[in-house]
């Protein structure tokens, strides 16, 4: 779902880096972004990194630092949207390396102190080959120990000065968007984001379209449409999501508005685990789950299996006849 003057922002390449605005830049790992966020003179301490994508990939990040703001400048803070292993996977191996605090929102803690798994991931939402492979992503909590922090209660973004956090729930319970007033710019995480997460080719191809949050791992959808409507009220000059290329200009803004307004039949899923129940979710973690629905693909797999089998010994057997 685009406009015709949907564009993604003018953007300068430094390597694998991409930078936004003066002040805003960031590096796509694998199928997710992660920000920096500040001027290239910012110096040790004057910048802060939002979100560390998967793990595996943390020397990539320091790397693009190093390029951005000088060699052996750190961070500030490392901010999470979320805490889901594609936003938060490297957030402890750089958080130890740079010595920094991690914030996120009170309600994503469970999930970032090992008290509690996420809910489980609903692969029968369809829609393409990462909803059927969702089954196997896992769902284990993180835990960053000491380094994980709550969010201050003000919305004020730690080491950001004229950003604040906003509470967009429904991908997780915890998730949080981020805003600038002077220039309208949001970091939305993935409360919406700007391919589709479902394709792998659209994954691939970087394909450009606005849409809600992941649906296979989005167990809320009645938090999820409230969020889209929040942000579709900031009126954002510039998008910048947590998979995708950012986007701006009045299409965006439109597509935005019109998500919000038609957000059931746009994004919501017509079948699924969580779309006519939530799974319930509090400081604890996660404390009641709606019932698993029925999931085909497993029947069908094993039918094609034991098919494959059957056929497999009827040819040896002919085999031995002749």
């Amino acid at each position: 779902m685009t406009g015709s003057k949907t564009h993604s922002p003018a953007t300068t390449t430094y390597g694998a880096l991409r930078v936004i605005l003066p002040d805003l830049a960031f590096l796509r790992i694998a199928i997710v972004n992660a920000y920096l966020v500040g001027h290239p003179d910012a110096g040790d301490r004057g910048w802060v990194l939002v979100d560390t994508g998967l793990r595996g990939f943390s020397e990539r990040i320091v790397r693009a630092a190093a390029a951005r703001f000088g060699a052996g400048a750190r961070p500030a803070a490392i901010i999470l949207t979320h805490g889901h292993l594609d936003h938060a996977g490297g957030a402890l191996e750089l958080a130890e390396r740079w010595d920094v605090p991690i914030y996120a929102h009170r309600l994503e803690l469970p999930y970032l102190t090992g008290r509690s798994a996420y809910p489980p991931p609903d692969p029968t939402v369809g829609g393409g080959a990462m909803s059927a492979l969702s089954r196997f992503f896992p769902t284990a909590p993180l835990d960053l120990g000491a380094r994980i922090r709550e969010l201050p209660a003000d919305n004020g973004v730690p080491g950001l000065e004229g950003w604040r956090w906003i509470h967009t729930p429904g991908h997780s319970p915890g998730h949080i968007s981020m805003f600038r007033e002077a220039d309208r710019t949001l970091i939305a995480g993935d409360a919406v984001v700007t391919t589709d997460q479902e394709s792998v080719l659209a994954i691939l191809h970087q394909r450009i379209e606005l849409q809600g949050p992941p649906a296979f791992f989005t167990p809320d959808w009645i938090e999820a449409r409230r969020s889209s409507g929040t942000l579709s009220a900031l009126e954002p000059e510039i998008l910048a999501s947590g998979h995708g290329v950012p986007l701006s200009g009045p299409g965006m803004r439109e597509a935005l508005r019109l998500l919000a307004r038609r957000f059931d039949s746009l994004a919501r899923p017509g079948k699924g685990r969580y779309v006519a129940r939530p799974a319930v979710m509090d400081e604890r973690g996660v404390v009641s789950l709606p019932p698993k629905v029925d999931d085909p693909l497993p029947r069908i797999i094993l039918g094609v299996g034991l098919v494959a089998i059957a056929g497999a010994l009827i040819l040896r057997r002919r085999r031995k006849v002749t």
